[in-house]
């Protein structure tokens, strides 16, 4: 098989994912036994999660979240008054696809722009658009703006 053409080719198609899974698959003993169809779907795949991979590393990097909190790591034990079923339907996003605003409250220190930065992390693994913004610039803009 001609391999250094099919990996420029696969480049040059901007298929970067199916080349570096077509890499693998080469250097994989165990690949000698899967079908055409078999390796057809493995690049595919590989493929696949490469593009969705690169499309959330660029919704994430759009959205400016503050901190590098993702939903599963969200710890219920802490005295925050976090309602565990209401941050459920939070991260649903049920509100996001109803046009709602959500606003969190409470003292300093426990933990809301974490909260936020959570909720907006798994809006975007659930391909949608986020900018992460605090109420206090948002109030500086509007009196710099309207002043």
């Amino acid at each position: 098989m001609l391999k250094h053409p099919t990996l420029e080719l696969l480049g040059q198609l901007g298929l970067a994912g199916m080349a570096h899974a077509f890499i693998e698959l080469e250097s994989n003993s165990d690949a000698a036994n899967l079908s055409h169809a078999e390796w057809l779907a493995l690049l595919l795949d590989h493929e696949a999660t490469y593009r969705n991979d690169r499309r959330l590393a660029l919704r994430l990097r759009h959205a400016r979240l503050l901190h590098h909190a993702v939903p599963e790591d969200v710890d219920y034990r802490a005295a925050r008054g976090l309602d565990r079923r209401l941050f459920d339907r939070l991260l649903k996003g049920d509100w996001i696809a109803a046009h709602e605003s959500l606003a969190i409250i409470g003292p300093a220190g426990v933990g809301k722009s974490w909260l936020a930065c959570a909720i907006g992390h798994k809006a975007c693994r659930d391909n949608r658009s986020v900018l992460y913004t605090r109420l206090r610039d948002c109030q500086d803009f509007r009196v710099r703006a309207g002043g």
